[in-house]
């Protein structure tokens, strides 16, 4: 009798020693960058996408960009004085948290502050990010831009989107091939949660709502061996 697939063992040995190889790797590579390059800096991202994190790099190509879990980044650069990499390391490793990485670069604390302050990107927001605007389709046909745009400006949107957006929540009717609306429809107010209903809403839209962007927290200068943390993260 042939044993079922459902009772099949998998061992997870290989797995677990691939997980401590990768970790043990990714605190090499910090270390040893830190060693190489005159400053290491901790910064957070606000809205993480993954194509403005590579236009990144690429402006940063000399540079070293590295993520990893928090406490293994903690652990590469040193938790307290005795298990430090460098003398006052430790100081940095005590500014990671959450959703961070470290950026390591000969370019000065300058440099680095002036490109990542203009460095300010929008996007269509995702669930779970507050929005920053109250966004309200007036009653009446409905345009593609939802109001943003002089009608004048602007289009009916196609007819053959009305049963996504009564889909999405919105009281639609078709009349006379428009898509109309009986009253007013908030979107979304400023300040409040987004769900995946009203982000998809304010992307048919065209209504960005979210912004990428890095903050730099602090650094850690090799030669002074001193950390400097910005005053937005005092």
């Amino acid at each position: 009798m042939p044993k079922s697939r459902r009772t099949k063992l998998v061992s997870l040995t290989q797995t677990d020693k691939k997980t401590r190889a990768d970790k043990e790797r990714i605190g090499d590579e910090i270390r040893e960058a830190v060693d190489k390059y005159a400053y290491t800096w901790v910064f957070g991202v606000n809205n993480m996408r993954n194509t403005f994190l590579k236009n990144i790099r690429q402006d940063w190509a000399g540079s070293r960009i590295l993520f990893g879990r928090t406490r293994v980044m903690q652990k590469a650069l040193g938790r307290t004085p005795e298990e430090e990499h460098r003398d006052n390391l430790h100081k940095l490793a005590a500014v990671l948290g959450g959703d961070v990485g470290l950026l390591m670069t000969d370019e000065t604390p300058e440099v680095v502050k002036e490109y990542f302050d203009a460095f300010v990107k929008s996007d269509f927001a995702r669930a779970g990010v507050v929005s920053p605007v109250e966004f309200v389709v007036p009653a009446g046909i409905v345009y593609s831009t939802g109001g943003q745009a002089a009608a004048e400006n602007d289009v009916p949107m196609a007819h053959t989107l009305e049963p996504t957006l009564r889909q999405l929540g919105m009281p639609t009717r078709l009349k006379q091939g428009k898509i109309e609306l009986e009253n007013e429809y908030v979107v979304c107010k400023a300040g409040e949660t987004l769900t995946g209903r009203q982000t998809r809403l304010l992307k048919q839209f065209g209504v960005v709502a979210a912004e990428f962007k890095v903050n730099l927290l602090a650094y850690y200068d090799r030669d002074a061996e001193t950390v400097n943390k910005l005053e937005e993260s005092a």
